[in-house]
């Protein structure tokens, strides 16, 4: 198939590696996010949206240090060897990867003052959340033309998908308890907006990686972008239950409503694990048609 990389152990490793690198990244990003905006939801779900975005910058720390061997191993070939030959490893250093690990490493360090409550720790874990952001506009597909719309479209497209992947646990959380319906309402008129943001922005992002139709159906890239396309539309067919069936149920009293938006989220975050593989794909083994 046109645009496919050659597939191994270390191929597949990237890929695994890359995604678990997403996953920590929008739930470092999205926990400051979510303080931000729910400064007053209940101490139980703060705690929780808090908590998580230590653990995921943490686990993002570990897994940009992971990538730097399984990069070394993939461009020098010789496997366990190249993960750990210096030499290898400056050459990666000094790759666009060197440079966006510098900023990422930096706003996964600052997002950790999320635990610090105030208007200092929040101000500096969501200077955290955008170091990450932008870092990804160093690396990958966002280095093409035209390149400043691209990095825009990329960070764009990252701080929303973070605004609602970090949330999804806090929600999960204030879905059990009483109160917990204002917050679920308005995170779903707020989400409005900002899921509309996110799909526009991923939807010129791909169009200009494709270029055209044939590019879609032709390529490698183009069938497993269309595979990421179809959980979306799954992702926001869950969303949109939630919104307008789940929630006013749990609102009225339903007594089955709060196990059922406490299933129907944790689907959420299946389809989001399902997307992210999808995503790593994209970036760790095709080639987008502009570039063919």
């Amino acid at each position: 198939m046109d645009g496919l990389s050659p597939i191994d152990g270390w191929a597949l490793l990237a890929i695994l590696a890359k995604a678990a690198g997403y996953a920590a990244a929008l739930v470092a990003m999205g926990g400051p996010l979510f303080v931000a905006v729910f400064r007053s939801a209940p101490g139980d779900v703060l705690r929780v949206a808090r908590q998580l975005a230590v653990g995921a910058a943490i686990l993002g720390l570990a897994v940009l240090a992971l990538r730097f061997g399984i990069r070394s191993a993939r461009i020098s070939g010789m496997g366990f060897e190249g993960a750990v030959d210096p030499m290898m490893l400056g050459l990666v250093w000094d790759s666009p990867l060197g440079t966006a690990a510098l900023w990422r490493g930096a706003g996964e360090l600052l997002i950790l003052a999320v635990l610090i409550e105030g208007t200092i720790g929040l101000t500096a874990s969501l200077l955290g959340a955008l170091l990450v952001a932008v870092s990804y506009t160093l690396v990958g597909h966002s280095l093409g033309d035209p390149r400043w719309l691209l990095a825009v479209l990329v960070g764009v497209h990252l701080l929303a998908g973070a605004f609602w992947i970090g949330a999804l646990a806090p929600l999960h959380r204030a879905a059990g308890l009483t109160g917990g319906t204002v917050l679920l309402h308005r995170f779903g008129i707020i989400a409005s907006g900002t899921v509309a943001v996110l799909i526009l922005a991923g939807l010129t992002f791909a169009w200009l990686m494709i270029g055209s139709f044939g590019g879609l159906f032709g390529t490698a890239y183009g069938w497993t972008l269309i595979a990421k396309i179809i959980v979306v539309t799954g992702l926001l067919g869950l969303a949109a239950n939630n919104k307008l069936r789940l929630v006013p149920a749990l609102a009225s009293g339903d007594p089955t409503a709060s196990t059922n938006l406490r299933r129907s989220i944790r689907m959420e975050i299946i389809a989001v694990a399902l997307i992210l593989l999808a995503t790593a794909t994209l970036t760790s083994i095709t080639t987008p048609p502009v570039n063919l």
